[in-house]
């Protein structure tokens, strides 16, 4: 946040003295000074969010500049709002979500600052553009904005471009021009003790190259189970065929928001409405339970249960203990030969 906020100001402050109420910003429809003013908006109503607490609403506030205030103003208002945002993501506990409308009316502390450093990102660029100033943010910031809540949006060899026209601001070779467009926070879904917590590419990176993926895991976590399942979710990604509502999921325990293991899908439905589930827990974490409630609450949500959606689970015929996880879940037994067994559900 402090990065991207510092880049857009020391820009923009080159051209405080120019008329920023009578040139439009870019491709908007609002002039260089709203945008700069909305940018400050967005960012204390994200801290708002967070630091209240709010979840079924924004909290109901704005900010509002003192009559008078020039140019300069305005930018000391947005680093000052950035700087509130950034402290709040700091001193915010992860398992904490806030409301946001888009897609599944929550966000955690990352999502929210990435949704921040979004805004400052693409409006500064709005309002270059009408300045007629060169900005080029730098591309590790907006390839982890991409990884983060743009999770649907194949990631492209320049970050800043692919972010451009994800943000419908620009074109890329053989992808259509956007008109719409929505960033993706991730899904995370109640399963009594535990919380389904959907992971992004970037959280997907880290685990895969050997890190916690920003959880905090029991002593023996994650299996390696885990790590390769975030790979693969990597690799979808890399490929533009990612979808998070079918991704990999970390089973967080709410008694002390600790990942206990991890579990999804092997991708979207195939052409018969066929979609392959898996899991592993932590060794730590295993005969308590954890992996039933987890794949009970998985299998029973919306998408999951849409008629003609068959859910199939392959189990080792040596892991007794998986199999009855399935078998409490509502799985039958359908298919089987010396090495493995198939269990599916029907939607």
């Amino acid at each position: 946040m402090e990065e991207a906020v510092a880049g857009a100001v020391a820009l923009l402050r080159t051209a405080t003295d120019r008329d920023w109420e009578g040139v439009r910003a870019g491709r908007l429809e609002w002039s260089c000074r709203y945008t700069a003013e909305h940018v400050a908006g967005d960012l204390i109503a994200y801290a708002g969010q967070l630091a209240g607490r709010a979840t079924e609403a924004y909290v109901p506030f704005e900010i509002t500049l003192d009559e008078g205030t020039g140019n300069e103003g305005v930018l000391q208002v947005i680093e000052t709002t950035g700087a509130l945002l950034a402290a709040t993501v700091r001193t915010t506990p992860r398992e904490v979500r806030a409301f946001h409308p888009y897609p599944f009316r929550s966000a955690d502390r990352e999502g929210f600052a990435a949704m921040g450093v979004t805004e400052v990102l693409v409006h500064t660029h709005d309002i270059a553009e009408g300045l007629g100033l060169a900005y080029e943010p730098p591309a590790e910031l907006c390839a982890d904005v991409l990884a983060r809540i743009f999770p649907h949006v194949q990631p492209g060899t320049d970050p800043w471009r692919t972010l451009l026209w994800a943000t419908g601001r620009g074109e890329l070779p053989g992808r259509a021009p956007l008109t719409e467009w929505r960033w993706s926070n991730n899904l995370v879904l109640p399963a009594g003790r535990l919380t389904l917590q959907g992971l992004t590419p970037a959280s997907a990176a880290d685990l895969a190259a050997g890190g916690d993926g920003g959880f905090a895991w029991t002593d023996s976590g994650p299996f390696q189970g885990t790590r390769e399942g975030a790979g693969l979710l990597w690799k979808a990604y890399e490929a533009g065929v990612h979808r998070p509502e079918w991704g990999v999921f970390v089973l967080v325990r709410n008694e002390d928001g600790r990942a206990v293991g991890a579990m999804g899908f092997h991708g979207p439905p195939d052409e018969e409405g066929r979609a392959e589930i898996g899991y592993d827990l932590a060794e730590d974490a295993r005969g308590e339970g954890y992996a039933t409630e987890a794949l009970r609450a998985l299998s029973a949500w919306p998408p999951a249960r849409r008629d003609g959606t068959t859910l199939l689970a392959k189990i080792d015929r040596d892991n007794v203990r998986s199999q009855g996880v399935v078998t409490r879940a509502g799985y039958r037994l359908v298919a089987e030969d010396e090495k493995l067994l198939v269990y599916e559900l029907r939607g």
